[in-house]
């Protein structure tokens, strides 16, 4: 049991933590965090793969004919990809916050998956449990980076150094 569930998601991939005490305070340094669980979006990765060409742009008409525009929809593929990714995300939130009995969940999205994520967040609010929102994509940070920027920015407890 953890009162904090924190979260880290861009478009790729989600890592999830618990902040947990240590066993022995005047032993140890703590509270430290530990890895639940981490979800990849393969259709992403699949997806970019799949398209060769880094743009969409233009053609040219057969037999010399004027230059054209043409759009493969690129970006609207993305996001129905990110809003799939989300709710798989959200799906996992729900999971550990039911089975972790959590207070605390701190979403750290990028700035493409806050759209998809944040409205639906809401819903744990309802339900009693505090949500912070931050917009950083924190996904390849180390665990203690983590907990140091959300310790600085007064959001979990501060990491509590053994004197020897």
């Amino acid at each position: 049991m953890s009162d904090y569930l924190i979260v880290v998601v861009n478009r790729a991939s989600a890592r999830f933590f618990n902040l947990e005490p240590v066993e022995f305070p005047e032993f140890e340094s703590g509270p430290r965090m530990v890895t639940r669980t981490e979800l990849d979006n393969l259709d992403i990765n699949d997806f970019q793969e799949m398209v060769t060409d880094s743009k969409t742009g233009r053609g040219a008409a057969p037999q010399g004919g004027g230059i054209h525009g043409y759009d493969d929809k690129r970006d609207q593929h993305l996001d129905e990809l990110r809003r799939r990714f989300a709710v798989k995300v959200l799906d996992q939130i729900r999971r550990l916050v039911q089975t972790e009995r959590v207070q605390t969940v701190i979403l750290a999205a990028s700035s493409r998956m806050r759209r998809f994520l944040y409205p639906n967040i809401e819903t744990l609010g309802r339900q009693g449990i505090r949500v912070h929102k931050l917009s950083k994509n924190m996904i390849n940070f180390a665990p203690q980076k983590i907990h140091a920027y959300l310790a600085q920015e007064e959001l979990v407890p501060q990491k509590k150094r053994v004197t020897a």
